[in-house]
């Protein structure tokens, strides 16, 4: 329901994301190895836009609640940073291969920032997959449109769009797939990758 002053204003609340299409990355995984030989890496990550001001404290809640959560599963690790552009960034650590066990943390770190009334500070969700010649791919799940995107970086700089189309096609059916490439953003340093 829009706020009052949202009604005033003319403003749109933008839609809730779909947290539980994260789960969705578990079958499409399959897909994705036998068409392109990634596997899941065992990272995954979720970004945020950091708060300041008077709601900093119950944040900071939200933050010690994550940690909480992750912590209880065996060899998990859970890493708190901040980019360049002052973007929060929650890294979990699996080992590879162990693609529901990340999942199911992307999915408890997005539900308590949203349970926390922080669910429109989340950005986007990553999880990380690797080849044994070394090459990385990322899915990214984006909460403002609820649609996944691949992001493949080249060896030498700039992105692999022959790889990120590769992807699309192994995956696209079986995720609610982002179709405007404009919006297919980079995260070049981002963790997970």
């Amino acid at each position: 329901m829009p706020s009052f002053g949202d009604v005033v204003l003319g403003r749109a609340r933008p839609a809730d994301p779909d947290l539980d299409a994260i789960f969705g990355l578990v079958p499409a995984a399959a897909a994705l190895e036998a068409m392109t030989g990634f596997v899941p890496s065992g990272l995954g990550s979720v970004c945020f836009r950091t708060v300041d001001g008077g709601v900093f404290d119950a944040f900071a809640q939200v933050q010690r609640e994550l940690r909480r959560l992750v912590a209880t599963e065996p060899g998990a690790t859970a890493e708190y940073s901040t980019d360049a552009y002052g973007c929060g960034w929650v890294l979990t650590r699996h080992p590879q291969g162990a693609l529901e066990r990340v999942v199911n943390d992307l999915h408890a770190v997005n539900a308590t920032f949203d349970e926390g009334g922080f669910g429109p500070y989340l950005l986007c969700s990553l999880t990380g997959f690797a080849r044994p010649d070394g090459r990385r791919l990322a899915l990214v799940y984006t909460h403002v449109s609820g649609t996944f995107y691949p992001f493949a970086p080249a060896a030498g700089g700039g992105r692999d769009d022959a790889l990120e189309d590769q992807a699309t096609e192994a995956v696209g059916a079986d995720l609610p797939f982002e179709r405007d490439r404009a919006r297919w953003f980079p995260l070049w340093d981002a963790p997970a990758i």
